[in-house]
């Protein structure tokens, strides 16, 4: 009987515990996420609205427009500071941590926006979580895809469970924001990177949903904490951070991770960790030498789970930050100071891998088996309910594979100034030289170039190989100089020098400098490669070695010819020739 009371005392608080957090949210709080029974998200208008209302009713609130989609929707960032610091050089004078939050860069993965009002409330309204703005100013972009929100349908994401109607992934322009944070071609990212760059948060946070594999984690984050970041932040991210944060969101009840990537997509090859590319939230953070957090809830757990993990993983953040403020943002200035020392005239890494080291890692999946699929003609995974933990390897080893060498400064033509346009977004300096000089650069050139068949994000790009040369270069007044002495040091060697996976040329910015404009008539050219190979007998040598050991050249009477004109004074010398010119330091 004492039994049966337990379970009925049991239920009964299961039954009433809803209710009665309903009835402690002040009244006109209720966020429509709430009144949905936690199974919708509110449309773009009806999301402004409340942010705007905490605006109204709290002195330590602030909604700023910084800028608008291609629509025509006015993207906001709210600002939370019980200082009142709404300015960014109010900002960076206290000794406060800026935290930044980014929703809805996916449009259609939008946890984070409806908990940002929940946690907002908690701070602005009912003042539980008052104490969080102590020593962090809290700074939340509500939905930075406003043109893929509004894309609604509860048919947007295949895999997911909620809510009912969801944004789209990508804007209107069919850009997917997180791969734009380098070219920056979407005016939304623009208004982001302005965001950013002037407010330079000391914590950045971009909340998402994943797909892919279905496992018991609530939720899996990921971290810059390898040679793509400057390494005493890394150290702090692996020692300090990683271990404090995994276990503050256990302990506000949700099972956490680190971001599931099998290797070669089996469970049982083990979890292979990875640099993100600069392209990505993350891997951007870490060129502005700022740690950063990407909080992923998995897709087939409830909304309202899903909600509530993003919320308590960005209170741990705060927790964290709140503590910890003074620390932070002394870390994050020595990281400002000594990139420039440490990298001009060295050499950044570029391009990384995952070593074979790895260590044992319990992973909390559930049982599966593979069945034939008439209809897909191969075997589909498919998941039981039935919980399962699988011991597995964890690669957690990532070194770098390629690092390029820092300039000192870079010189680029007026003509190219499209490239510090998009530079100065990222916060970059450049500075237009006042007179005409000549000086000792470095050049590359370009061989072998091809491109992909099919665009990506909206852009052509091409591969090559690459060779340098020196030479004494005529600089004409009006030309850029874009010094490498600067906070932004990362930023400028991964825009501007060319192997570098997200740089200008690799994005298409430059693809004008591969066309060929001026060509050759057989019997204009027929005669002065006569002329020439009667002159020269070292050029004799070769072209009579290229017919001997290259058969197609030998059989193609256009080539033969091409030969002699790309050699004579008459062939187009800035052809596959990259403009941007190096300054080497001394």
């Amino acid at each position: 009987m004492k039994l049966m009371f337990s379970v009925f005392v049991l239920l009964l608080g299961i039954i009433v515990t809803p209710a009665l957090a309903q009835d402690s949210i002040p009244k006109g709080w209720e966020t429509y996420f709430e009144k949905s029974n936690y199974l919708a998200t509110p449309s773009y208008e009806e999301s402004v609205a409340y942010f705007k209302k905490l605006e109204e009713n709290s002195p330590y609130a602030k909604m700023i427009p910084i800028g608008q989609s291609a629509q025509g929707r006015t993207i906001y960032c709210f600002i939370a500071a019980k200082g009142r610091e709404f300015t960014p050089s109010e900002a960076s004078s206290s000794s406060k941590a800026i935290v930044l939050l980014n929703n809805g860069i996916h449009a259609g993965e939008i946890e984070g926006k409806d908990a940002s009002m929940l946690l907002l409330r908690e701070m602005l309204i009912t003042k539980e979580k008052e104490y969080l703005l102590d020593n962090n100013i809290f700074m939340v972009i509500p939905t930075l895809n406003v043109d893929g929100h509004e894309r609604r349908s509860p048919y947007n994401r295949i895999n997911q469970n909620g809510p009912r109607e969801m944004g789209w992934r990508t804007t209107a322009q069919n850009i997917n924001l997180n791969r734009d944070f380098m070219k920056a071609d979407a005016p939304e990212m623009q208004a982001f990177l302005r965001l950013f760059s002037s407010w330079l948060p000391d914590f950045f946070i971009d909340s998402h949903t994943t797909d892919g594999a279905d496992y018991q984690y609530s939720v899996t984050y990921e971290m810059e904490k390898f040679g793509d970041i400057y390494h005493d932040t890394a150290r702090w991210i692996k020692d300090t951070f990683i271990p404090y944060f995994e276990q503050r969101v256990k302990e506000k009840g949700f099972l956490i991770a680190p971001y599931v990537s099998f290797k070669d997509d089996k469970m049982l090859n083990g979890i292979e960790e990875w640099a993100s590319l600069p392209r990505l939230s993350t891997g951007y953070a870490s060129l502005e030498n700022r740690p950063s957090l990407l909080i992923e809830t998995h897709m087939l757990k409830p909304y309202k789970d899903r909600v509530f993990s993003t919320k308590a993983s960005v209170e741990a953040v705060l927790e964290y930050t709140n503590n910890k403020s003074l620390a932070l943002k002394v870390l994050n200035k020595k990281a400002d100071q000594n990139s420039i020392r440490e990298l001009v005239g060295g050499f950044l890494p570029v391009e990384f891998k995952v070593s074979e080291n790895n260590k044992g890692f319990v992973f909390k999946g559930f049982r599966s088996e593979e069945d034939s699929s008439l209809l897909a003609g191969k075997k589909i995974i498919r998941y039981s309910k039935e919980k399962k933990d699988f011991e597995i390897p964890y690669y957690y080893d990532v070194l770098a594979t390629d690092s390029v060498p820092v300039a000192a400064a870079y010189i680029i033509p007026r003509q190219w100034a499209l490239l510090t346009e998009r530079m100065k977004l990222h916060g970059i300096e450049v500075k237009e030289l006042d007179h005409d000089t000549t000086l000792q650069v470095q050049r590359y050139s370009f061989r072998n170039v091809k491109f992909q068949k099919w665009p990506y994000e909206g852009r052509f790009q091409p591969s090559f190989e690459l060779s340098s040369f020196s030479e004494k270069l005529s600089v004409p007044m009006g030309s850029l100089i874009v010094s490498t002495a600067q906070r932004t040091i990362r930023l400028i060697v991964n825009l501007l020098e060319p192997n570098a996976p997200d740089s200008f040329i690799k994005w298409g910015f430059l693809n004008a400098i591969f066309e060929q404009k001026e060509y050759f008539e057989d019997y204009s050219m027929e005669p002065i490669a006569e002329e020439m190979l009667k002159n020269d007998s070292k050029l004799r040598e070769e072209f009579q070695k290229r017919l001997r050991e290259d058969e197609s050249f030998r059989k193609d009477p256009h080539k033969r010819l091409y030969f002699f004109y790309e050699r004579s004074p008459y062939f187009d010398k800035e052809l596959n020739l990259y403009p941007v010119s190096r300054i080497v330091k001394n």
